[in-house]
């Protein structure tokens, strides 16, 4: 679950934060295995569920679609007015699922900037009764600040990061098939 995977991620930091290496810029191929894992989940969920991630700019769309995200991207920065782009996003994608899950995640940069957008948007859409997921977001905001601030560099990135997307998949695939294909 999406969910889930998330929490397993957030257990995998703090126990790298007791072994007291949680945000040292030398424990690269830890924080991008995280980084790739959420990646690989949020990648899974917007290509078979239709699950929304919502960005900045076409920058950030073509940096996710380099990764492999197939399903829909929205751009905030497209001409509209905040209010015609949170209608927009309630009408076209609702609360939840109904399973109860989010039917979008927010994934502003994680600057200055892309903090306040966030929590603009949060805040009209969680007016709307919408379920907002900013899981993704936290944790790339976590693994990745050393080595970038905004979402477009993720496509930059797309070398270290996508063999843990791809084995985020694998597993995914093990789990639904125990017996090994037979």
């Amino acid at each position: 679950m999406f969910f889930g995977n998330f929490t397993q991620v957030e257990e995998q930091f703090e126990l790298s934060a007791q072994r007291g290496n949680a945000m040292d810029p030398t424990n690269a191929i830890e924080r991008f295995e995280v980084a790739g894992k959420a990646l690989g989940e949020a990648r899974h969920r917007n290509r078979e569920e239709g699950f929304a991630i919502i960005v900045e700019g076409p920058r950030d769309k073509v940096a996710l679609q380099r990764l492999g995200f197939e399903g829909p991207i929205e751009v905030v920065n497209r001409g509209w007015g905040m209010d015609r782009l949170v209608a927009y996003l309630y009408e076209t994608y609702g609360t939840r699922t109904k399973d109860r899950r989010s039917t979008m995640t927010l994934l502003m940069d994680w600057d200055r900037t892309g903090g306040k957008l966030q929590a603009n948007l949060r805040r009209r859409l969680e007016s709307f009764d919408v379920l907002i997921d900013e899981d993704l977001r936290k944790v790339l905001m976590k693994a990745l600040k050393p080595e970038t601030r905004v979402v477009e560099s993720l496509g930059g990135l797309s070398g270290a990061l996508a063999p843990y997307m791809s084995m985020t998949s694998i597993l995914r695939q093990e789990d639904s098939n125990p017996s090994g294909g037979n």
